[in-house]
């Protein structure tokens, strides 16, 4: 899902998220070669049409990067957020949310800059403002109730506005699903975060490692259920998760007015609803097609 790819760190103490990020395209590339799948047959349009449409070309090493961070997600981050939300209180986790969301601020706002989003800069800029000092340092959201919404914004998204392709499907180690545009969009959004560079310029170079692994524990575990419903539930979790995470990107460059095409449930964030994602109920293919019923 979207957003698994930014969130999921796992305490890595000396390494800050562009060398994740380094190392994780290095190993995408050093082992592309071995792992693409094959092109189906020219002469079967269907196939062709389906193989350009999933968009994974180098599907087998994807699902292979897919399991690694699966594990690492049902060995650290699952049973971490588990614990911080049993421990943490509903309002104490909301102030951690809040003061996350808060940081993310002024990448948010050059990336509504770049974009020529005039109206929602205006309002991220109030929003910093109002949350920063009102809301003591972040913590408080009081400038969601004076009008001024929060939405998200990076640099992948401001490529695509920009008319960027995506480019192939990635599952990079760590970082989870991406694509090139993304991978490229992540580098660019933590070399212009200002809490980088401070952590960069005083020998603080933990910072970022911890605030990485602060937001994806805290991501997890506000959607806990959802994810280990969408694990259990699935056929094919790799095919959920890719096209949910396509889906979810197209549906942030057009801010909410993407077209749902994939044939899966419609999945959005909800960022009025502490950054939780929704799920349109799934229709039963019996009722839409009587040749595809199954019941006897």
């Amino acid at each position: 899902m979207a957003d698994f790819e930014q969130k999921v760190g796992f305490g890595l103490q000396s390494i800050s998220r562009p060398i994740v990020l380094h190392v994780s395209v290095a190993l995408v590339v050093g082992t592309l070669l071995s792992g693409c799948a094959s092109a189906p047959n020219a002469n079967d349009p269907q196939a062709v049409a389906e193989y350009k449409e999933l968009n994974d070309p180098i599907e087998p090493l994807n699902r292979t990067f897919f399991e690694f961070n699966r594990g690492l997600d049902t060995m650290l981050l699952r049973p971490a957020a588990t614990f911080y939300k049993a421990m943490m209180p509903p309002p104490l986790q909301n102030l951690v949310h809040n003061f996350l969301n808060n940081l993310k601020t002024p990448v948010v706002l050059l990336n509504d800059v770049l974009q020529g989003e005039g109206q929602r800069a205006s309002d991220t800029l109030a929003r910093f403002a109002i949350n920063t000092t009102v809301g003591i340092l972040g913590l408080g959201d009081p400038a969601t109730g004076m009008g001024f919404a929060r939405h998200g914004e990076d640099f992948g998204q401001t490529l695509g506005v920009w008319g960027s392709g995506e480019g192939p499907y990635l599952v990079l180690p760590i970082l989870g699903p991406s694509n090139p545009r993304d991978a490229v969009g992540k580098v660019v959004d933590t070399l212009t975060d200002p809490i980088w560079h401070y952590a960069q310029n005083t020998d603080r170079e933990y910072i970022p490692n911890e605030r990485l692994v602060a937001d994806a524990i805290n991501f997890r575990a506000r959607n806990l259920n959802e994810i280990n419903d969408l694990q259990r539930t699935s056929i094919d979790y790799y095919a959920a998760v890719r096209d949910l995470y396509r889906q979810i990107r197209s549906d942030e460059i057009r801010n909410g007015a993407a077209p749902t095409n994939s044939g899966l449930p419609a999945m959005s964030m909800n960022l009025d609803s502490n950054d939780t994602y929704s799920m349109d109920a799934m229709k039963d293919p019996d009722a839409q097609d009587p040749n595809l019923a199954t019941k006897d």
